[in-house]
C-alpha cells in the first residue's frame, strides 16, 4: 500500500470516529430531553387538574392595554396587509390593544404604506424614529418603548403587557385573549411560532417547519419543565409591563439591548434571571387551531444562511461572552445545548467528509488499487449504535411536525434534514469567520432577513 492510500485510510478512520463519538455525545443529549417530555407529558395526563394560569382573568382591566411592537425597515412588502390581518383578526376581542410601528425617516414607502392604514385606524400608532435606518432591531423597539412611556403620561392609560411582532407575522384571533389570562402569573408568554413553508420552496423554507415544530413542541416544553430559563423568539410572545419597565432601569432606560445580535433570545434569559416566570403556552383557539404566529422563512439556501449565521452568532458565540453559564444545573444544560450547534455542526460535517472518503476507498478497492482496510469491530458497534439513534431522531422529529402539519410534511421532514444539516455546516463557517473577525476588532453587523409574504392562515392548511 502506498504512503498516499495508507493516509487516506487512516483519515477515513479518524474522521469516522470523531464523528460517531460526538454524535452519540449529541444523540444522548437529546434522548434525555426527550425522555423528560414524555415524563412531563404523562405527569400532564395524570394530572388533569384545573391550573391556576388557566382562570380566566378579568376583562373589566381598568383600561389596561396590549402594546404591540413592531419593528419595521424595508417592509413596505408586507407591513400594510400584516397590519391590516391584526386588525381582522383581533376585531372580536375584547382586550384594548394599540400597535406601535417603528419606522424611519429615509424609508418613505414603509411610513407610507403604515400611514395609510394608520389613518382609519386609530389603535394603529406610527412611531418614526429620530434617526435614519437602518438601525439595529433592539434600537427600533427601545423607541417604540419610549413612545409607549410617552403615550401613557399624556394619555393617563396604563399598560398590561408588551407584545413583541415582526412586520411579516400573521397573528392568531385568540392571541390577546390568551396573553390577558397568562400575564397575571407569568412575566413572559411565548407561544409557538409556525413556520409556513414559502411558495416553490419545499426544502429550504420547509426545514424551518421542521425544527420549530420539535423546538416549540418539545425542548421549549422541556425547559420549562426543568425550571431553566426560557429564550423568548422575539415574536408572538407577551412581556409583563413592569417586568420590562424593570429590565428598562437596569439599562439606562433602554430594555432591548442594542448590541446584542439575538436581543429577544437574551431577553428571555433576563426575564428568568430576574426571578420571572416565562410559559410556553400551547393551546388551541375556538377555531380548533394552535394558537400561535404565523411567519414564512427565508426561501432560498442564500438567504437562509444568512439568517442562521446571525442566530448562531448571537446564541453560541455572542451568547458565550454576554451571558457566560450563569444559573442552576439545568440552566447550564440548556445553555450547552444552545451553543453546542457550531460544534454540531463541525461533527456533522466530519462525519460527512468520513463517509466520503470510505466511498472513494471502496472504490479504489473495486478498481483494485488498494485492498481496504476492514473497519474496526468497535468503530462498526459504534455506527450502528449511531445509526439506531438517527432513525429515532428522524422519528421523533416527523411526530412532532405531523402534530402541526399532517403526515404529507412529517415524511418530507425526513430527507429535510439533510438539508437543514447543509444549512448548519454553511452558516456555522461563516459564524465562526465571522465572530473570529469581530475577536479582532471588527464590529458585529446586524443582517436583516428581507419579508415578502405576510402568511394570513388558511387554517385548512396548518
Amino acid at each position: 500500500m502506498t504512503p498516499l492510500f495508507s493516509w487516506i485510510q487512516n483519515l477515513q478512520h479518524e474522521l469516522l470516529l470523531f464523528g460517531a463519538f460526538w454524535f452519540l455525545v449529541g444523540a444522548v443529549d437529546d434522548l434525555c430531553i426527550d425522555l423528560l417530555w414524555f415524563g412531563h407529558r404523562m405527569r400532564s395526563f395524570l394530572r388533569r387538574s384545573g391550573k391556576q394560569e388557566d382562570r380566566a382573568a378579568p376583562l373589566d382591566d381598568h383600561g389596561s392595554l396590549m402594546a404591540i411592537f413592531v419593528p419595521a425597515w424595508a417592509e413596505e412588502a408586507v407591513i400594510g396587509t400584516m397590519l391590516l390581518h391584526c386588525l381582522t383578526a383581533w376585531k372580536d376581542s375584547p382586550c384594548r390593544f394599540r400597535i406601535y410601528v417603528g419606522c424611519y425617516p429615509n424609508d418613505r414607502d414603509t411610513v407610507l404604506r403604515t400611514l395609510e392604514v394608520a389613518r382609519t385606524a386609530s389603535p394603529i400608532r406610527p412611531v418614526l424614529l429620530p434617526h435614519k435606518g437602518p438601525t439595529t432591531k433592539a434600537d427600533c423597539l427601545n423607541h417604540l418603548w419610549a413612545a409607549l412611556l410617552a403615550d401613557e403620561i399624556a394619555e393617563g392609560f396604563s399598560t398590561k403587557a408588551i407584545v413583541l411582532h415582526d412586520a411579516e407575522d400573521a397573528v392568531h384571533p385568540g392571541e390577546l385573549d390568551l396573553f390577558h389570562r397568562l400575564i397575571p402569573h407569568y412575566a413572559a408568554v411565548q407561544l409557538p411560532v409556525i413556520p409556513v413553508r414559502a411558495p416553490g420552496s419545499r426544502w429550504v423554507s420547509g426545514h424551518y417547519c421542521d425544527e420549530f415544530a420539535e423546538s416549540h413542541g418539545k425542548t421549549m416544553v422541556v425547559r420549562q419543565a426543568l425550571g431553566a430559563h426560557l429564550p423568548l423568539a422575539g415574536v408572538g410572545c407577551a412581556i409583563d409591563r413592569h417586568m420590562l419597565e424593570r429590565i428598562a432601569g437596569q439599562a439606562n432606560g433602554q430594555p432591548f439591548d442594542r448590541s446584542s445580535l439575538t436581543e429577544d433570545y437574551e431577553l428571555g434569559l433576563t426575564i428568568g434571571r430576574l426571578g420571572g416566570r416565562t410559559i410556553m403556552a400551547r393551546t388551541r383557539g375556538r377555531d380548533g387551531q394552535l394558537i400561535g404566529t404565523r411567519s414564512c422563512f427565508p426561501a432560498t439556501l442564500s438567504t437562509s444562511v444568512r439568517q442562521k449565521t446571525r442566530w448562531l452568532t448571537g446564541i453560541a458565540f455572542a451568547g458565550w461572552d454576554r451571558l457566560r453559564w450563569n444559573g442552576g444545573l439545568a440552566q447550564k444544560w440548556m445553555l450547552l445545548h444552545d451553543r453546542r450547534s457550531i460544534f454540531a455542526a463541525a461533527v456533522m460535517l466530519a462525519a460527512y467528509l468520513g463517509m466520503t472518503v470510505t466511498g472513494f476507498t471502496a472504490l479504489l478497492g473495486k478498481a483494485h488499487y488498494l485492498e481496504p482496510e476492514p473497519i474496526s469491530a468497535s468503530l462498526t458497534s459504534l455506527l450502528i449504535l449511531n445509526s439506531l439513534f438517527l432513525f429515532w431522531r428522524l422519528a421523533i422529529r416527523a411526530a412532532f411536525v405531523a402534530s402541526v402539519y399532517g403526515p404529507a410534511e412529517a415524511m418530507l421532514s425526513i430527507p429535510r434534514s439533510l438539508v437543514g444539516n447543509m444549512i448548519a455546516i454553511l452558516s456555522a463557517r461563516k459564524a465562526a469567520f465571522g465572530y473570529l473577525r469581530h475577536c479582532l476588532g471588527a464590529p458585529l453587523s446586524w443582517d436583516k432577513t428581507e419579508h415578502l409574504v405576510v402568511p394570513v392562515p388558511q387554517h385548512s392548511q396548518v
